[in-house]
């Protein structure tokens, strides 16, 4: 069954508001008994989940760990097996590079390299002020080089882009990234025999950074992944019919949303400015995708009680959004990052869908454990979408 290509014919324009709060790797593994879902005090997700219907998603398949990309565009309708992106075209949009088709991009982190260990993949978690200093002093070292031109962007942080312009550059490569501490540096390989003249570029660049870097306390040397090039997607509003918005503080997720169409709304890096944004452009568009982060970044740092609090934190605003009276609202994530492992993982995610017309169950609380028993049971995010273009009555009836 051809699930896009229905969804698509089915779907119809009406004026109803749908609103999508993504909290990044919300779900959780129990540290002295709770998750960190379970330890919060979330007394506004809690009534919200007495009063709607819910469950928990799969962002790919059962056991299955997803990058971002995968499990955002699970949510947003996409088969994430069907649609590949690499991490650095979404980071490259989200932090605004231009990419061509003879360009390949690569999202960096700046780690830090000890007894030719890395020791810290994120070098501390650098200010976005140093970040923004080293790529200016390497994009003044860096020289064209066999018709290639190399830039770097800076991102939040440790984070940057990394742009190779040249023609013959593919993307079928492995990620220069060992994906764990104490390991050693490993450099990129060809996964076709087309990537030949990328493989040499990237190992050879990489090579001549840390060599740059070699004195720098902690941001000594670089780490690459998500090799892409630019991918051709259909629309929200092509598949759908909607006028969608995103509303996210953080690179790669305003790539995402760019990809598939949505409006990015420029907001600030405080939780309220997330809210404050959806406020004031609530009248402009039909779908909003609301995006927190704090959640996954402590999730990732093995940080439990950060991310108690950014739960908490979040928990606050839900009586704005159901201010706005949305015939949907829905607060999931698109994966799960326990600190107990401090990386994403193949764990399911609490799932609330609230409507006029959707089925209370016989959840109380908002919790992992407590959504496993909801009426929607355990399903696989690309459901997501349609379950609210059906409750915001988007979706005509399928034959006759």
């Amino acid at each position: 069954m051809d699930f896009e290509k229905i969804v698509k014919e089915l779907s119809i324009e009406t004026n109803s508001k749908i609103i999508l709060l993504v909290i990044d790797g919300l779900g959780g593994l129990p540290m002295k008994g709770k998750t960190e879902l379970e330890a919060a005090h979330t007394p506004n997700l809690d009534s919200l989940a007495a009063e709607s219907t819910c469950g928990l998603t799969d962002p790919v398949f059962m056991g299955i760990t997803p990058g971002s990309g995968p499990a955002h565009l699970s949510l947003f309708g996409y088969d994430p097996t069907k649609y590949i992106l690499g991490r650095g075209i979404l980071e490259a949009l989200g932090v605004g590079v231009s990419v061509g088709k003879n360009d390949l991009v690569a999202r960096g982190n700046f780690a830090t390299l000890k007894d030719d260990l890395i020791v810290d993949r994120r070098a501390g978690r650098i200010p976005t002020s140093d970040n923004e200093k080293l790529c200016q002093r390497l994009n003044s070292f860096l020289k064209t080089k066999d018709g290639t031109k190399i830039t770097l962007y800076p991102g939040k942080e440790h984070r940057f882009v990394v742009k190779f312009s040249g023609k013959g550059l593919s993307d079928a490569l492995t990620d220069a990234d060992p994906q764990k501490e104490n390991k050693h540096r490993v450099y990129t390989q060809p996964l076709s025999q087309e990537a030949s003249k990328a493989v040499e570029t990237v190992n050879t660049f990489l090579d001549e950074v840390t060599e740059f870097l070699k004195n720098s306390p902690k941001a000594n040397t670089i780490l690459l992944r998500g090799f892409s090039k630019f991918p051709s997607l259909p629309t929200m509003e092509e598949l759908y019919k909607l006028r969608p918005a995103a509303i996210a503080n953080y690179p790669m997720y305003k790539g995402l949303a760019k990809l598939v169409g949505m409006k990015i709304i420029n907001v600030g890096q405080e939780m309220n400015d997330l809210f404050n944004a959806l406020e004031k452009n609530y009248n402009n568009y039909n779908f909003f995708y609301v995006h927190v982060k704090k959640t996954d970044s402590a999730g990732e740092d093995g940080n439990f009680l950060a991310k108690k609090k950014a739960i908490e934190e979040t928990d606050k605003f839900i009586p704005r959004l159901l201010a706005l009276q949305p015939e949907v609202l829905v607060v999931t994530s698109d994966h799960s990052t326990p600190s107990l492992l401090k990386s994403h993982s193949w764990h399911p995610n609490p799932f609330i869908l609230h409507s006029r017309t959707a089925q209370t169950d016989k959840t109380t609380l908002f919790s992992e454990k407590e959504c496993s028993m909801g009426y929607l049971g355990r399903f696989q995010a690309v459901y997501t979408m349609p379950l609210m273009l059906a409750h915001a009555g988007k979706l005509k009836k399928y034959g006759a």
